[in-house]
């Protein structure tokens, strides 16, 4: 006879438990949805400075060169002193995958949600195709080099025996080890990446200011690039303290700047490119002219 108001009562608790579980799920999604807003808010502000996006380049610069000096102050027994750390084989080895990944995404939302044109959006993705085919020639063009200034070496007790084999792959077949000017295509690497996505990232500022939709998606897909660009910062920095001789360093990333300016300092503002980011997205403000 005393279930019911017991069963009664129950049933009353779990509702308000739910209706309360509910209410700070709605408040979670409404905080992270600020979190979201005001963060990709201030990051386009950020990246979309011209100012800041110059005194990006000489960070990266001040990073590679002066950077090797730290190794007399950091555990060289640290996880990132490792070539076979989680970062370096997960992330630096496969960083052209990953930058293509993420601003491949980012890229197509804001020119397609800009344009709503196939063609367009295509034109502007085919830079990602340029900056693949600048990896894979600059790779091949490190190994050449190594190849061409190399020597083959017979390791032993005592020291390196040098042996007169032609080319790497006979010396390689013989079992010793060929040595030659290695450039850190590491290095080469992730310079080029940091330029590269700062350099589209920066897009984003104009396209807020248009007020072109930005929804939760894209602002989602933008902050995920900019925590991208700073893991890439850091690598870089991991890269220039722990591994490579200090020439080799120096010489990718230089090879890395040089091929940003070629394609974002240089070709992509020409007709006949892919365009440079932005490069026909937002409409332009008509002049007024006064007639008397």
């Amino acid at each position: 006879m005393e279930r019911g108001p017991v069963v009664g009562a129950g049933r009353g608790a779990g509702a308000r438990i739910r209706a309360l579980l509910g209410g700070l799920v709605r408040v979670l999604l409404w905080v992270a949805s600020a979190l979201l807003y005001f963060g990709s808010e201030q990051a386009a502000r950020l990246l979309g400075s011209p100012c800041l996006r110059r005194l990006y380049h000489a960070w990266l610069a001040a990073v590679v060169i002066f950077g090797p000096l730290l190794q007399f102050h950091v555990n060289p027994r640290t996880i990132f002193a490792s070539h076979g750390n989680f970062f370096n084989i997960k992330f630096v080895n496969s960083a052209w995958g990953w930058t293509c990944t993420f601003l491949g995404g980012f890229v197509l939302l804001v020119v397609f949600l800009a344009t709503r044109r196939v063609a367009v959006t295509a034109r502007h993705l085919s830079r990602l195709v340029v900056g693949a085919a600048v990896w894979r020639g600059a790779g091949r063009a490190f190994l050449l080099i190594e190849d061409l200034t190399g020597s083959c070496f017979e390791p032993l007790p005592q020291g390196l025996l040098l042996h007169e084999l032609p080319d790497r792959r006979s010396c390689l077949a013989a079992g010793h080890q060929w040595r030659g000017y290695t450039v850190s295509s590491h290095t080469f690497l992730l310079t080029f990446c940091c330029l590269l996505m700062a350099e589209e990232a920066a897009v984003f500022a104009k396209y807020l200011a248009h007020g072109l939709p930005a929804g939760a998606p894209l602002r989602l897909v933008f902050l995920l690039n900019v925590l991208l660009l700073g893991l890439w910062n850091f690598l870089l920095l991991c890269t220039v303290i722990y591994f490579h001789q200090y020439t080799h360093k120096v010489v990718g990333a230089a090879v890395g700047t040089f091929a940003w300016y070629l394609t974002y300092g240089s070709w992509y503002h020409q007709p006949w490119s892919p365009g440079s980011p932005g490069h026909g997205l937002f409409p332009r403000p008509h002049s007024s002219h006064k007639h008397n």
